[in-house]
């Protein structure tokens, strides 16, 4: 009897009795090994699928697209089975709010690096030329191509490495920290904590890029938070994709650095020659103090478009609140009764 209590006592720290499914932590770190094992597991298959296919920059660029494309629905899924939630309750339910919000994600995330270049111009620090060319540089092989179609080429790529970051970042990571911490916090605290959490990560990811800084850290830590905010002020991923989306083409077409990457292909050829602190340098806007000024424009554009679409500009407590899609013991019990 003992023995089957002190089971029964580690089990009730395992699972979830009442969502009968995998408590937050443990969900999470077998959503890691799973979704770790699985894109080792794709890269084998694409790699043995393109072995016998010479590998030309169509291939390469294709293959690159692909892996994030697949792996993102291949990390969803895992989520979702493990999980049990609704697809909506990772920020995913496709309204027409939803497409609304990505829309005005991809104008904010236009706008500000638009915005960088005329400020750093009108004080001189930013030569720039009209070059629409490829740049042998970057992840991608783009020199291959004409410049019209390699500009299509980064846009493809682009709409799937930065909606795969936000979510996986946000609509798993995110959701499942704020969920995990709320019956020890609360809700509104934990949506806070996994915010900063997750932002936190965010920065910590682009440690190893070229050109990386510790102000260059600070600063993408803190557009994690603002990408975090566009997610928990509405409950959907659409202004956070559509800005993320938007922020790493826009600065790769003007000739900036994204992230210390020069991406292959450029509208503008851009020189940086104001002070390293300011402009970023090698690393791009994303590691100078420019950023903050940004980060405050796109923060009070955020509020602007919150209170415009959705009446009021506050924490969702949805977002520690899982849907799930089987039924709970406290739903039998409130049928039952």
């Amino acid at each position: 009897m003992v023995r089957s209590d002190f089971i029964m006592e580690i089990r009730r720290y395992i699972v979830n009795p009442a969502e009968r499914r995998l408590r937050a932590p443990w969900r999470v770190t077998l959503w890691l090994f799973l979704a770790g094992f699985g894109l080792v597991l794709l890269s084998g298959m694409i790699a043995v699928v393109s072995s016998g296919v010479r590998v030309t920059p169509t291939v390469a660029v294709v293959r690159q697209i692909t892996l994030f494309a697949v792996g993102t629905v291949v990390a969803v899924v895992i989520g979702y089975l493990l999980d049990r939630r609704t697809l909506p309750d990772y920020g995913l339910g496709f309204d027409r709010q939803w497409w609304r919000d990505a829309a005005f994600g991809l104008l904010l995330g236009a706008g500000l690096p638009a915005l960088v270049l005329l400020a750093e111009l009108a004080v001189g620090f930013v030569e720039v030329s009209v070059a629409l060319t490829t740049i042998d540089s970057g992840p991608l092989p783009l020199t291959a191509f004409g410049p019209p179609v390699a500009v299509l080429l980064l846009g493809a790529f682009f709409l799937v490495q930065a909606t795969a970051e936000e979510v996986l970042v946000r609509g798993y990571l995110l959701t499942n920290a704020a969920e995990g911490l709320a019956g020890w916090i609360g809700k509104r605290r934990a949506i806070i904590v996994a915010t900063a959490l997750t932002g936190g990560l965010f920065g910590v990811l682009h440690w190893t890029n070229p050109s990386a800084s510790l102000l260059s850290v600070a600063n993408i830590t803190l557009y994690g938070l603002l990408l975090g905010a566009c997610y928990v002020l509405t409950g959907r991923l659409g202004v956070a994709s559509g800005f993320h989306v938007a922020w790493n083409y826009t600065l790769a077409l003007l000739g900036f650095p994204v992230s210390g990457l020069r991406m292959g292909v450029a509208l503008l050829s851009t020189t940086a020659t104001g002070p390293k602190l300011v402009t970023g340098g090698g690393f791009g806007p994303e590691g100078g103090l420019v950023a903050l000024p940004l980060l405050a424009v796109g923060g009070a554009g955020l509020y602007w478009w919150v209170r415009r679409e959705y009446g009021a500009v506050e924490l969702l407590d949805d977002i520690a609140t899982p849907q799930l899609r089987i039924r709970t013991r406290s739903d039998t019990a409130n049928q039952d009764g």
